[in-house]
């Protein structure tokens, strides 16, 4: 009885509160997109550039991180911490080449893989010293 007065005080229409669950990641945010209309280019100069990186995650923006410009110690943190936030929120992350990646949410789904040329010569290498006889 307390809980449906409480549900009628804070949804006056009667709206039904299961189907919001899954409408955004972010609570404090005004508007959302649902469709991650925005492609978010980024090139951090330090670690603490990592949380304004998963914020546009949270938004369900594609981002992608142009590493090159930190060093090996921090690409690796901002690494390791954008997996953890692409693993809470379902997203993926591609490497594009070197240093770069394409981080994306759950609501984007991106077909192909960019492939690397040092990966590429060793598979080819491992091809011709299995064929040589």
């Amino acid at each position: 009885m307390a809980f449906e007065s409480i549900k009628k005080a804070l949804f006056p229409q009667g709206d039904d509160t299961e189907s919001i669950e899954d409408e955004s990641y972010d609570v404090d945010s005004k508007s959302i997109s649902k469709a991650g209309s925005k492609m978010v280019l980024v090139e951090p100069r330090a670690y603490s550039e990592s949380q304004t990186i998963a914020d546009h995650l949270k938004g369900r923006n594609s981002v992608v991180v142009n590493l090159k410009r930190v060093t090996n110690d921090q690409a690796k943190r901002i690494i390791d911490f954008l997996s953890g936030t692409l693993y809470a929120i379902g997203g993926d992350m591609q490497k594009l080449g070197n240093g770069i990646y394409l981080c994306t949410p759950k609501n984007v789904n991106v077909e192909g893989r960019m492939s690397d040329a040092e990966e590429d010569k060793k598979a080819k290498a491992k091809i011709e010293d299995e064929l040589d006889f």
